[in-house]
């Protein structure tokens, strides 16, 4: 009996984004597809500049794209009001950042914890579901800690235990392990993987390095802005 086929969650149609510097346009992408599917790995690969960060800010709805459409369950943006579209990405994604984008005044815990404040969440809930989270990513122990007072691998943690303590559909992570030494990469990698099987969240990375990539279980690749190939059509050809 064949699996059941997954959820599919983000649909991209022929998107593309350009840039104006000055009278020069810049084509970040150029007419790009691609479907997104629930519990899925997935890493967009490829050069700098070639539109990893500018599809994953599309996919997020933190951009707009300038041609095509992109809809999120069922929900195109475009037709969708600002405050909505914040209300969806407070909800449905959580966002880990190259440069980890904590606040410095905040604890691990307040960190981890400001999104719920933001949808809502009551205190005692949100007292167990940050504690769970931080245990589960490896930081029992180091909740009243600042950033500064944490490591760049620790820090990182903290960005992803907030990303996931809001229990979002999808995590879109920009250059992950950019910062880290190797070691450190591939732990967060383990862990990422570890979240992904155990929640059945959607991980969607960026990223050029190649042990990042070989990881995955679908690899996007793109360049100059088009996705040259993508290793879950070349599956369903076998």
């Amino acid at each position: 009996m064949s699996d059941p086929t997954p959820e599919r969650i983000v649909e991209v149609r022929d998107v593309s984004k350009i840039y104006k510097q000055g009278e020069i346009e810049v084509h970040a992408l150029n007419q790009v597809s691609l479907d997104l599917y629930q519990g899925g790995f997935s890493v967009l690969a490829g050069p700098s500049g070639s539109g990893k960060t500018t599809l994953l800010n599309l996919i997020g709805a933190l951009d707009s794209p300038t041609k095509g459409t992109i809809t999120v369950d069922g929900k195109r943006l475009d037709e969708v009001r600002e405050r909505d579209l914040a209300e969806l990405r407070l909800r449905r994604f959580g966002f880990v950042f190259q440069a980890y984008n904590l606040i410095p005044v905040l604890s691990a815990y307040e960190n981890a914890e400001y999104v719920l404040v933001l949808q809502g969440v009551a205190p005692k809930e949100r007292r167990e579901r940050v504690m769970a989270i931080l245990e589960s990513v490896g930081l029992q122990g180091l909740e009243n800690r600042r950033p500064h007072e944490l490591s760049g691998g620790q820090q990182q943690r903290v960005a992803v235990a907030r990303a996931l303590a809001a229990k979002p559909s999808v995590v879109l992570a920009d250059e992950p392990t950019a910062n880290l030494d190797t070691t450190t990469g591939n732990e967060l990698i383990d862990l990422m993987h570890e979240l992904n099987r155990a929640r059945n969240v959607s991980f969607v990375l960026s990223s050029h390095d190649p042990k990042v990539i070989d990881r995955a279980d679908r690899v996007i690749r793109l360049c100059d802005g088009r996705i040259v190939s993508d290793s879950r059509d070349e599956d369903d050809k076998r």
